[in-house]
């Protein structure tokens, strides 16, 4: 009977000179980019069968924190030369996480009281604060 992880070796036994190393999974691109083709997938056919929107993010961050999948994501974006990395430095700027999550938290309660057309251009603003300080930031590092 063959052995399940043939590519182990014992923690006594150092590897063979020149053996080439295994990537852990989720660092290797043949599982992550499948991966976030199953998210897109299963998120997609989620509004297509009108399943709750709330189901569907919970599963899709559930998903990303236990696959690493976020991380991987990051680092693909910081491989684009120049901007790559400006981008993933303020994507990990908490105040931006800050000002995100208060956004979400008034728009809880406008939308409780009735201001629901008030809460839609509230967002686009907040939107696009958030992408003006995105690019504020990167032609602040380029310059």
């Amino acid at each position: 009977m063959e052995p399940l992880f043939d590519d182990l070796t014992p923690a006594d036994e150092p590897p063979a000179a020149g053996a080439p190393r295994r990537t852990p999974w989720w660092r290797n691109w043949k599982v992550m980019l499948p991966l976030w083709g199953a998210i897109g997938g299963l998120v997609w056919l989620g509004l297509y069968f009108n399943v709750d929107r709330s189901v569907i993010a919970g599963s899709v961050v559930a998903v990303g924190l236990i696959s690493n999948a976020f991380a991987w994501l990051l680092g693909v974006i910081a491989l684009v030369p120049v901007i790559g990395p400006i981008v993933v430095k303020v994507l990990s700027i908490g105040f931006i996480w800050l000002l995100n999550a208060v956004g979400y938290l008034v728009s809880y309660i406008a939308i409780r009281r009735g201001y629901s057309k008030d809460v839609l251009t509230y967002r686009g603003l907040t939107v696009a604060v958030i992408i003006g300080i995105v690019i504020g930031f990167v032609l602040g590092k380029l310059v």
